[in-house]
Parts: structure tokens; sequence; C-alpha cells
């Protein structure tokens, strides 16, 4: 429990440092800003990685001392405890493959801020309080998941097969524009309030003629939260597939989606150019299902470290989706390039 609570502390205090002095005043989120805060974060998350190898392997504040429901086995029917470098494979596997699956969140989220015509000094609120949401949401499904999961092995089936249809989805979908304005939170929040015609600030709500009235801000806030909960369903069992540990599932997920905000103003202007990281993903949420359904035979055949086998994979498909995409851009620039010049 003591754990628990100094990481929620700990988190906390990273948001309240990053809102009240660092985004204190609304303005617009450069790339170069972005990128600096995207290292950061990956750099906390990197370094939280090293608290969790000492912390397992020497069993800090209770760390360590249950066993692990994914490595259930016929030797070991309740899972086995992981040590420090199981614990920290991972920890960093879960983290790359829920940071991955984000980029994912990143085209919902900008075609929300363009549907409700979010300026760009305030999207980093919106995000921020978005944020604060997918940490509690995500906290509560993943201590029902982790419950699932301890006491019904089968769970784990699953979600795997939750993750091949997923993956399978995600390939062929081509799909429409999504319509905020048909979203059933979105039409109950209008039904309820009054909705105002234009921004005012930073504000959420604001006091009107008619009493309490709701901004855009809000609209499009409850539209990232309400994305955040659809994609939630699938990557929360993706990481189930790589652990069952609540502590470990808990905090991958957090740096994760700590890191969302910075990685959408890197990622913003450049999501034209990722053709090919849809299929990329599709192919991390098929890998990572298709160990969760064949586990054993995969550990017998790798070895105890399949778990770094997997980081690997997981890695290398991501960038074989970033190389091809940038192959793809070029290509289509050269294409261009005769038709532009006449």
């Amino acid at each position: 429990m003591v754990v628990w609570i100094a990481f929620l502390v700990f988190i906390f205090f990273l948001l309240a440092l990053d809102l009240g002095v660092f985004h204190r005043k609304a303005h617009v989120v450069s790339v170069r800003e972005a990128l600096t805060w995207t290292c950061v974060w990956v750099t906390l998350a990197l370094g939280f990685s090293a608290f969790v190898y000492f912390g397992y392997e020497y069993r800090w504040l209770g760390l360590g001392m249950t066993p692990d429901p994914v490595d259930r086995s016929a030797a070991f029917p309740d899972g086995r405890i992981n040590n420090g470098w199981s614990a920290f494979l991972k920890f960093i596997t879960g983290y790359v493959v829920e940071e991955s699956l984000s980029v994912d969140n990143v085209f919902v989220i900008a075609m929300l801020f363009q549907y409700f015509a979010v300026p760009r000094e305030y999207q980093h609120r919106v995000l921020f309080w978005g944020i604060i949401g997918a940490v509690a949401m995500r906290g509560l499904m993943i201590g029902i998941g982790a419950q699932l999961v301890a006491q019904f092995s089968w769970i784990l089936y699953v979600f795997g097969g939750i993750l091949i249809y997923t993956a399978i989805r995600m390939a062929l979908f081509t799909g429409g524009e999504m319509d905020p304005s048909q979203n059933f939170i979105v039409r109950q929040v209008r039904r309820r309030f009054p909705v105002t015609d234009g921004y005012h600030g930073e504000h959420f709500f604001i006091r009107g003629a008619q009493g309490l009235m709701v901004t855009p801000l809000a609209l499009a806030l409850v539209m990232v939260e309400t994305t955040d909960l659809i994609f939630a369903v699938d990557s929360i069992p993706a990481i189930f597939a790589i652990t069952a540990d609540p502590f470990l599932v808990f905090t991958s997920n957090v740096f994760a989606i700590l890191g969302l905000r910075s990685l959408y103003f890197a990622l913003a202007g450049v999501l034209h150019a990722l053709h090919y990281m849809k299929h990329a993903l599709s192919a991390v949420l098929l890998v990572v299902g298709v160990k969760m359904l064949a586990h054993e035979p995969i550990e017998e055949a790798l070895g105890e470290n399949f778990n770094l086998y997997l980081l690997g994979v997981v890695l290398m498909i991501l960038g074989i989706g970033v190389v091809a995409s940038l192959l793809h851009r070029t290509r289509e620039e050269a294409a261009q390039a005769p038709a532009s010049s006449d």
C-alpha cells in the first residue's frame, strides 16, 4: 500500500508542476517544446524502470511478493514471482506497447480538436484534464482486470481473442469520419446544459444569462475522455498479455498516458506522413494477442527470456512502420514533384 501511495503522490506532484509552473499560462505548444517534454516523460519512465528493477529484486515495500498470474504453467500453477530483471522487462515492454497504441489515440484527438475548432493555446488544458480522468478510469479498469485474471485463468484467452479481433479490425477498417455531435454523452450534456456559442478562455463552464453554461472546451474534454475509454478497452488487455502484476500494469499505463500530451503536439503536424502506422499497431496487437493465447508453448520454445524477444519484436514492428511510412511519403513527394514544376 505504501508504494502505491508514494507513486500516486509522485504522479500528482509531476502533474501539479506541469500545470501550475510550466504551463500556467495558455500558449501554443511548439513542436520543439513537445519533443523536449516527450524526452522528459520518456526519461522519467526509464528512470522509474530502474526503481522497478531494484524494487522487485530486493523486495522493497512489498514489491515482488506475489506470483504473476500471466506466468501460470504446469510447474507454476499460480504463476511465477517476478525478480528484478523480469519485472524490468515487463514494465518496459508494457510501456512501449501502451505508448505505441497511444499513437492511434493521437489521430482521433487531432480530429476532435479540428471538429470543435479548439484554439491551439487551449489544447494542452483539455489534454491535461483528460489525462486526470484517464488515470482514474484506467486505474479502475486495471483493478477489475487484475482481479479477474487472478481468479479466472481463462480470462486471459478472452483478452487474447479481443486483441486479435482488434488487430484485424484495425488492419481492415478504412472507416469514415467520427461525428462527435452524435456521441451519447455529448447529446446528454447539450440536453441538460446550455452551450455557449464560442470559447471563453480556458473555462469549461461559465455563469451566463441562462445560469451555468457549458463551453465548447468542455464538450471537447468530454469527447477526449470518451475516446480514451474506448481505446482503453483495447489497450488494457494488451498489457495483461505481458503481466498481470497490478503495480506493473498501472505504472506502465500511467507513464504512457502522461506522455500522450507531448506526443500529440509532437506528432499532430506529421500524422499525414505516418501512412503505415495503423498497420504496425495492428501487427503489435496481433503479436501480443497470440502471445497471450499461446504463452506456455512460446515460453518453452524461447526460454525464460521470451519477454525480451517480445520487446524486440514490438520495437522492430514499430520501426518498420515508421520506415515504411517515411518511404511512402518520399515516393509521394517524388511523384508530385514533376507536376508542381510544370
